[in-house]
């Protein structure tokens, strides 16, 4: 404990609990440590208004807390924003056991390994359990490489010992914080006012000397986040610093209004702490070290983390004589580039080559010589310079008998490959047992992680090398998949941290590969297509209704907008006032309503009427309705997909959806939907058939086996319409061997149309429809 804190603790010149009602401090007289910054300036760092409002609520619970115990009423609205986002979350803890408005780290719960206390846990969604056997992060459940030519079995990997575990669990910091502020820690789990409260103190702690500039609060701020080597925790008092130089108004889970004012004149970090620096920057590939980072750890990481990994990259080549991709929004345009140069040449893959043969021992075992890819990448992550990433690398072995051998896990290329998608996931798991995971050959593979608490971002797979992670091989292919910690039905704990460090990291891949940032390429997992119609129902439905796609968009820098005169729509909700009725979040009663919260999405029925049944979605539930359930998404449609209107009625509207009507409620006075504009597509003739990957025609194949074209379930025909996000020429890379050298490409004739059939996107062969611009 810092010793002003202390001395003030000793002096009495705080609030007891006891004196001070749990609803703030009483009228006329602030309790707690006076303000100790510079005349006319309020803790909040800025300056006074003569007839400012009396603040209430969370607002005033977070005022009070700032008063008590010395800390600038912006900088605690900034931390808590960034792991919270203000949100109390019921009382349940995050997936690194923290809980409440200011994240207050109880000792790391025994079950934060196993699935989801309380929580539904479908086949597609398990975690980590004890009695020896770990239940995968969820992209393992099913075939994540969804290659026919190569299936995946089902095997899963023991659970390592706790030694193992290359993370260390987050510092506990919620029983200090109780200690501090003399409650007891189940009322801070439970009561947000106590949580501030706790945070506050536990902030105040962690400062050297008492200060009203917030520009003095950024090693506390760094420390404060419990990240492990101090360029991760610079990065998160980066962004606390960001949020209070922008201000942040939002309405929290529990329905609280919250503000945070911009603050004016605030210091870049850089310079705020360059004249305390007493070393160099940490490295960002550097190992993570034990424990949390304490101030002069902090202090001492100055300027940006150095770029690793940003050689320039050929941009994704599509379809030349196709149409441009379309921006759902109003333009065509890819996101700018890092100040990367860019080869106008386009690359693409060739399949001539031929390999060594493989090497085995006398026994038909694998031989261990160049079977082990120990560093791959360089050991260097691909990384925007404003993310302090760390290089973890995926397994890239041979394993098995001469008869069953096998490799994983992952596909690494000789040659350049083009990235037309961006897939969005959540771990169904948490971050401590990812890299015991992802080293296993046996296992699956995603090209990065980031962390929930802090958005530290870890690199396992190039992003020029194809990860199993999308369930679909056509999509693996073409694109680079993220996981994020945490869970589905319990994505309230998404955190600020954790959009801002994915957001950043995605401008930089989207600039890199040219890859439109809208929801046609920035795809959720739940939005990619089942492969053949076996596959369709066991599709992943991560990261579920709860990730904020509108504030996602918003710091990627490009706003979910309308247009003024549309040929489509677009579903917009508003996050905020949007709570549709979700069921299946406690598994012991799957029909109980999960508890209100924010939302991305709209549910589809079959008439223009809430009391109208959800449309039926033949693919996922054949045979049967649709449900309400959060892991179902047969009957929702999310924010920023674009659809063609089928038709209108009062506050309703129709979009064509699975080949059917979908009706949503969208009144004018609050609307889900806004304007767009783009390519649409209709079909020349009845039973139009759709397809999950977009493979080319049998006669194409050369030196690749054929792989048949399976259509899928759904069936479209004429009069209906649907939007287009992209155009493809039928392609198949056949990578079957360890040696890139053996891969094969078949390219072929056919062109598809990507369109957004449900709520999953998925192809059409462009001689099968007409293209209306």
């Amino acid at each position: 404990m810092r010793l002003w804190l202390a001395a003030a603790l000793t002096a009495g010149t705080f609030t007891t609990p006891a004196a001070m009602p749990a609803s703030g401090p009483a009228p006329g007289h602030p309790p707690g440590l006076t303000h100790a910054g510079p005349p006319g300036l309020s803790s909040r760092g800025t300056r006074t208004a003569a007839l400012s409002p009396k603040p209430s609520g969370r607002q005033a619970e977070f005022a009070a807390a700032a008063r008590e115990f010395g800390v600038p009423e912006s900088v605690l609205l900034g931390v808590s924003y960034l792991q919270s986002r203000w949100d109390a979350n019921g009382g349940f803890p995050s997936t690194a056991g923290g809980y409440g408005p200011m994240h207050l780290v109880d000792a790391f719960p025994a079950d934060a390994l196993s699935p989801l206390t309380g929580a539904a846990a479908p086949d597609a969604h398990a975690s980590t359990t004890g009695g020896g056997h770990v239940w995968p992060i969820g992209d393992a459940l099913g075939d994540a490489r969804g290659d026919d030519a190569r299936p995946m079995p089902r095997t899963y990997p023991e659970a390592p010992p706790a030694s193992a575990l290359r993370t260390p669990a987050p510092p506990a910091t919620l029983p200090e914080a109780g200690r501090l502020i003399g409650a007891d820690p189940a009322l801070l789990r439970a009561d947000p006012a106590a949580n501030i409260r706790g945070g506050a103190a536990l902030l105040a702690s962690y400062q050297d000397r008492p200060s009203g500039n917030p520009a003095d609060w950024y090693a506390a701020v760094a420390r404060y986040s419990g990240a492990e080597d101090a360029a991760a925790a610079r990065d998160f008092a980066d962004e606390v610093f960001s949020v209070m130089r922008e201000g942040a108004r939002r309405r929290t889970d529990d329905g609280h209004l919250v503000r945070l004012e911009p603050v004016p004149n605030l210091p870049h970090p850089v310079a705020a702490t360059a004249k305390d620096a007493a070393g160099p920057a940490a490295s960002t590939n550097s190992a993570a070290v034990t424990g949390p980072v304490t101030a002069k750890d902090a202090a001492s990481v100055t300027g940006s983390a150095g770029l690793t990994g940003e050689q320039a990259e050929p941009h994704a080549q599509r379809d030349p004589a196709a149409p441009p991709a379309v921006d759902e929004q109003t333009d065509n345009d890819p996101p700018p580039p890092y100040n990367e140069q860019f080869d106008t040449d386009p690359l693409s893959f060739s399949g001539d080559e031929t390999g060594t043969d493989d090497q085995t021992d006398s026994d038909g075992n694998w031989a261990e010589t160049g079977n082990v890819e120990k560093t791959g990448n360089g050991g260097q992550a691909e990384c925007p310079s404003s993310l302090a990433c760390e290089w973890v690398p995926a397994a890239y072995e041979r394993f098995g008998r001469k008869k069953n051998r096998d490799y994983g896990n992952h596909d690494r290329l000789s040659r350049s490959r083009s990235v037309d998608y961006i897939v969005i996931h959540d771990t169904e798991g948490t971050y401590q047992g990812v890299p015991s995971l992802i080293r296993n050959p046996r296992y699956v593979s995603w090209h990065y992680t980031i962390r929930s608490r802090d958005g530290h971002v870890a690199q396992h797979v190039a992003t020029n090398d194809i990860a199993w992670h999308a369930g679909n091989w056509d999509v693996n292919t073409r694109s680079i998949g993220i996981e994020h910690e945490g869970y589905l039905a319990k994505g309230t704990w998404y955190t600020e941290a954790m959009y801002r460090s994915s957001a950043k990291l995605v401008r930089y891949l989207a600039g890199k590969y040219r890859i439109p940032l809208n929801r046609a390429h920035i795809l959720g997992h739940d939005n990619v297509p089942g492969t053949t119609p076996k596959m369709v129902a066991g599709m992943h439905e991560d990261p579920g209704p709860y990730w904020d796609w509108s504030h996602y968009f918003d710091l990627l820098g490009r706003p979910l907008n309308g247009v003024q005169s549309g040929n489509s729509i677009m579903i917009r909700p508003s996050y905020a006032t949007n709570r549709p009725r979700f069921t299946g979040c406690v598994s012991v009663k799957p029909d109980k309503a999960c508890p209100p919260h924010g939302a991305s999405t709209v549910w589809l029925h079959q008439e223009p009427r809430e009391a109208s049944p959800l449309v039926n979605d033949p693919g996922k539930h054949p045979g049967k309705p649709s449900t309400h359930s959060v892991y179902d998404h047969s009957a929702r449609a999310s924010t920023g997909q674009r659809y063609a209107v089928a038709d209108r009625q009062g506050d309703w509207t129709a979009i064509w959806y699975l080949g059917q009507k979908a009706w949503f409620h969208n009144p004018p006075s609050n609307p889900t939907s806004v304007p767009a504009r783009g390519l649409l597509v209709t079909p020349l003739r009845p039973r139009t058939r759709v397809y999950g990957r977009a493979y080319p025609e049998q006669s194409a194949y050369k030196l690749a086996s054929y792989q048949p074209l399976a259509p899928l379930q759904y069936k479209i025909g004429p009069g209906q319409t649907y939007t287009v996000g992209d155009t493809i020429t039928g392609s198949y890379y056949s990578a079957g061997a360890f040696s890139a050298a053996k891969h094969v490409t078949t390219t072929g004739q056919t062109r598809y149309y990507q369109i957004q059939l449900g709520h999953r996107v998925m192809f059409v062969m462009a001689k099968d429809v007409r293209l209306i611009r």
